[in-house]
């Protein structure tokens, strides 16, 4: 086990892990919230670096990034363990104990994880499908490698982790997509056991220090699917940066939530009319055939720009980061 680089060594044996905002409180012996930081002899170790328990070549588009090198692909890894536990988990085999704890897994060095990426003729590691805060020294450890080869970096993250954890992403972490799961701080105690404001406090923060920046929505009927919610999202985001793409996702009945029915698209459909009417520019709905709304439209001529179907890029009028029909400026990474 690799010790943990973000966390404090109490009088009585106990440790506090400053990785993410539980800021678990640890007896010798214990282990954190995630169920992969163990308390072993007044030292915090993490018992999952370097086990890889998922691995594959995706489309940028899957993480979901629309605006960052569109069309490419991201070598993308996870380990097992989460620090939320939301009832709606999509990969609760990896990420929700005790599931997480039987998973199976291969190690693989950070240099091994970036051949892998660059023998795929991947862009970019995207370090997803569990929470990856959970394995941030392993991520870390990649990602500067990554940055030694020209790749880029990626999270797709709940947006819960410590304000020191942040800090030791900026310098390598070129993009992220925060699961914004809810405007309830009510919603996300109960379902997915974590607090609103610190993710609030995370996307802030990563606006702030220019990491490119989409926000997801997985939006569950009955839970926060209401216009009111709806609203308070969407005016969060554009309080931000009206530029900030918003996805907004079908729900599907899965784990703890397997008898919700799934997302309407008239539900989808006013979340979109919604973001509009609060200023966004750029609003995809997801996990579900959109009619057109999964393209990207210049905001000022209402040309298509970028084209898809599904996952799949095919057409791209964005040249050196501008509409080609009428020079529209267009925010994003378009090229590596």
């Amino acid at each position: 086990m690799k010790e943990v680089l973000l966390y404090s060594r109490l009088a009585d044996g106990s440790v506090r892990c400053e990785t993410c905002r539980h800021y678990c409180l640890i007896p010798e012996g214990g282990r954190g919230f995630c169920g992969v930081r163990v308390n072993s002899a007044g030292r915090l170790k993490v018992a999952n670096y370097a086990e890889v328990v998922a691995a594959s070549s995706d489309p940028i588009e899957k993480k979901p990034l629309y605006h960052f090198l569109p069309a490419s692909f991201a070598f993308s890894i996870a380990s097992a363990g989460c620090n939320f536990r939301c009832l709606f988990c999509q990969n609760y085999e990896i990420s929700q104990p005790p599931y997480s704890f039987s998973a199976a897994f291969r190690n693989f060095s950070p240099q091994e994880i970036v051949s892998l990426a660059l023998r795929h003729g991947c862009s970019s590691i995207a370090y997803t499908y569990s929470e990856p805060t959970v394995f941030l020294e392993f991520a870390l450890d990649t990602a500067y490698t990554a940055k030694e080869k020209g790749l880029k970096n990626i999270f797709v993250s709940n947006g819960f982790m410590s304000p020191e954890a942040i800090e030791k992403l900026l310098p390598v972490l070129d993009a992220i997509n925060i699961d914004l799961k809810s405007f309830s701080e009510r919603f996300y105690q109960r379902i997915c056991s974590g607090r609103l404001a610190g993710v609030l406090d995370s996307i802030e923060s990563f606006k702030k220090n220019n990491v490119w920046l989409e926000l997801t929505t997985l939006i569950i009927p009955g839970y926060n699917d209401s216009e009111k919610e709806l609203s308070k999202i969407a005016g969060f985001i554009s309080s931000l940066d009206k530029n900030i793409p918003w996805h907004i996702c079908r729900f599907y009945p899965m784990y703890k939530m397997a008898d919700i029915k799934p997302t309407s698209w008239q539900t989808l459909k006013s979340a979109y009319d919604i973001g509009k009417e609060k200023g966004l520019n750029y609003i995809y709905p997801g996990n579900i055939e959109a009619g057109g709304l999964e393209n990207t439209y210049c905001p000022k001529c209402g040309r298509v720009l970028i084209e898809r179907q599904g996952y799949k890029v095919i057409g791209n009028n964005i040249v050196n980061g501008r509409c080609r029909f009428c020079g529209e400026e267009i925010p994003g990474v378009f090229a590596a």
